[in-house]
């Protein structure tokens, strides 16, 4: 709707895009579109507004088939305003100038012609058949009837109106009626059910007839093959008893040629261990003397090697040596002697050094 407000005396309009404004002053047309805004004085003006958009109605009505049955109906129909003005000159689509609502009711008249225009189609459809071939054709028949109906119809193009698409969402019976008709095919379906159930039945004999035989041959080829089992199992009783005779006759074969092998072995064993055992000794009698003669030729060289070196030394030195050598094998020294012949060279060298200290 038009918002309209009040500035002292004036008045402000301002529409919506999917409303068409009509302003008339003095009997005369002034400004006409959609969603527009503008100022106005009150006394002066008048002003309808007129929707554009598609607009949905739904319908309800009853009608009487030719076999006088009663069917409900229901749909909707969508339409849309192609001529403002001329739809504004036939309703009456004035504004209150203080509110901005209508004056009048032109919606709900528009209603109610469209409702009166799609139940007169249809009755005439639903007049002329009975309630089977109604029902039967559902629908689709109805709907296309009121949308041709109504697209056709020169009063409505005569207003400015344009009918968009008509749907047709129910069409029934009475309760009463209803019942009746979806009695045989209720009957019908039951006596499928109750043959369903009988052949069901009947199979299910038949299956335990068959189960019954199937058991009954089972027993019978169960006890063909206890038989074959017990005759299997005697057969597999000698042939064992055979088979554990000539694993035995195996086993004391190998245990006597085991024992034989073994006590070949341990004959040819201690054979190999004492001759490795004479073997061992006359090695190690053999290397003892060998490492005897070593030591004893290493020692004869080093007192060799030893005597040739004190050979060459002095013979204070010499005799220097062999105290120092006596006197570590000896434990104890209670005294000891000293003679001029002892005392008398080593004396003579000590002037001799002391005198060349001096000089030097």
């Amino acid at each position: 709707m038009a918002e309209i407000r009040r500035f002292g005396s004036l008045r402000h309009l301002r529409a919506e895009p999917n409303f068409h404004i009509l302003q008339f002053r003095k009997g005369e047309l002034q400004r006409s579109g959609e969603g527009i805004a503008f100022w106005f004085h009150p006394l002066s003006t008048a002003i309808a507004e007129i929707p554009v958009d598609d607009r949905d109605l739904q319908f309800t009505f009853h009608a009487r088939s030719a076999d006088f049955q009663d069917v409900m109906a229901q749909g909707v129909i969508t339409y849309r305003v192609k001529n403002p003005p001329t739809l504004a000159r036939r309703l009456d689509f004035s504004l209150d100038l203080k509110t901005g609502g209508y004056l009048a009711r032109p919606l709900e008249k528009l209603s109610l012609v469209l409702s009166q225009l799609a139940q007169q189609h249809a009755w005439a459809y639903i007049a002329e058949n009975p309630i089977r071939v109604i029902l039967q054709a559902g629908q689709a028949e109805i709907n296309r009837r009121v949308s041709e109906g109504l697209k056709g119809d020169e009063s409505l193009a005569g207003i400015g109106l344009e009918i968009v698409m008509v749907r047709l969402a129910a069409l029934k019976p009475t309760a009463d009626l209803e019942n009746a008709l979806e009695a045989p095919a209720r009957e019908g379906i039951q006596q499928e059910a109750d043959e369903a159930a009988f052949q069901r039945r009947a199979e299910a004999v038949e299956k335990e007839r068959a189960i019954a035989e199937n058991e009954l041959q089972t027993e019978i080829e169960l006890a063909r093959r206890q038989e074959n089992l017990i005759e299997q199992e005697g057969l597999n009783d000698q042939r064992k008893a055979r088979e554990e005779a000539t694993a035995a006759n195996i086993r004391a074969e190998a245990s006597a040629r085991r024992e034989s092998i073994e006590a070949t072995a341990q004959a040819d064993r201690r054979r190999i261990e004492a001759s490795a055992t004479a073997d061992a000794t006359r090695l190690t009698g053999k290397a003892k003397a060998a490492k005897i003669r070593s030591v004893e030729e290493a020692l004869v060289e080093a007192e060799k090697g030893r005597m040739e070196a004190y050979g060459s030394l002095p013979a204070e030195i010499a005799w220097a040596l062999a105290a120092k050598e006596v006197a570590r094998h000896l434990e104890s020294i209670d005294h000891i002697n000293l003679t001029p012949d002892l005392l008398a060279p080593l004396l003579g060298r000590l002037v001799e050094a002391g005198a060349h200290k001096l000089e030097s």
